[in-house]
């Protein structure tokens, strides 16, 4: 079984500057050690009923004022296909991103841009200056449309964040030239145990709020599904939960490919990240295709889900 995996990152701490990485800036997560290394294409490795066909790299950190940099560092040190998204900030002034803009279009692995959103998804989208810097994204995108795919934006923003939500549609159905591409699925909430809604009324209330989140994750899937140029990337569980089980992923997938359908939808790793919850790359992936609604599919859905999706939006 090939594997396009569209979203991970590789490190190399000698050249690049991964400020969150370092110990003293956030996030200040316990096992952040766990990742403190350098991660390159060789630690890529998948065997047996597995290989690794190409993938997509979401920029890392190396260098965010000058976000070129992390493109060219490796597109010199990688041999395996792959594509780039690279660092941008919505926030840089008209003149500033068309420049950093016109640099990234000079690396041939370039096809989309990440600016991180979480927290501040609404006011970074509904920002003048931002909402005028994707006004020239979506230009450029319907000027390369003769020989290139839409440049994709990555979308992270937790879906439980009913107005930032509001506030990404709008821009979503203004710039229809551009692909959205989901971030580890929008971050659904997890499910709590049942078991603990006796125990006190703080675990009650805690509970009907993870229950209310869920169901606005929900929502928010149906509603983004509905359109063409939106994609989304199945990944992240470790940052939502170090111990995630299997039924909480699969009916996270299943809901997600009920919705999206099964050529909008892409398994993908996070790694290194996914480390923090699994022992190695073969063993995230082996986990992930053994849920039973991965089991649950025709050879034809497997592979777009896996491999085939991934080549479409992200490579040329």
């Amino acid at each position: 079984m090939k594997i396009i995996d569209p979203h991970l990152h590789l490190f190399d701490l000698t050249h690049g500057e991964y400020l969150w990485l370092k110990d003293d800036n956030p996030p200040y997560w316990q096992d952040k050690k766990l990742i403190q290394h350098n991660f390159k294409e060789n630690h890529l490795c998948l065997s047996g009923e597995l290989s690794l066909a190409g993938f997509v790299h979401i920029e890392a950190g190396f260098n965010n004022n000058q976000p070129w940099q992390e493109l060219a560092f490796h597109e010199v040190n990688c041999s395996s296909p792959f594509s780039s998204i690279a660092a941008i900030n919505l926030l840089d002034s008209d003149s500033q991103f068309t420049l950093v803009l016109n640099k990234l279009l000079l690396q041939r692995s370039f096809k989309g841009i990440r600016h991180i959103l979480d927290s501040q998804a609404l006011s970074l989208l509904t920002s003048p200056q931002v909402l005028n810097n994707i006004k020239q994204l979506n230009q450029l995108s319907k000027q390369r449309l003769s020989n290139h795919k839409p440049i994709i934006f990555e979308v992270q923003l937790p879906f439980e964040d009913t107005q930032a939500c509001r506030a990404l549609h709008n821009v979503i159905s203004t710039y229809p030239q551009l692909t959205f591409a989901i971030n580890h699925t929008g971050f659904p909430p997890d499910f709590v145990v049942e078991s603990t809604l006796n125990k006190n009324a703080l675990a009650t209330n805690s509970i009907m709020s993870s229950t209310q989140n869920h169901s606005t994750w929900r929502q928010n899937v149906i509603s983004f599904a509905q359109y063409h140029n939106v994609i989304i990337k199945c990944s992240g569980w470790e940052m939502i939960n170090r111990h995630y089980n299997a039924d909480w992923l699969n009916k996270c997938i299943t809901f997600v490919i009920e919705n999206f359908g099964i050529n909008k939808v892409m398994l993908a790793s996070n790694f290194p990240l996914c480390l923090f919850s699994q022992t190695t790359y073969q063993a995230y992936w082996q986990y992930l295709l053994n849920l039973p609604v991965i089991n649950a599919l025709s050879e034809d859905e497997k592979s777009a889900i896996s491999a085939d999706n991934a080549l479409y939006y992200y490579f040329d």
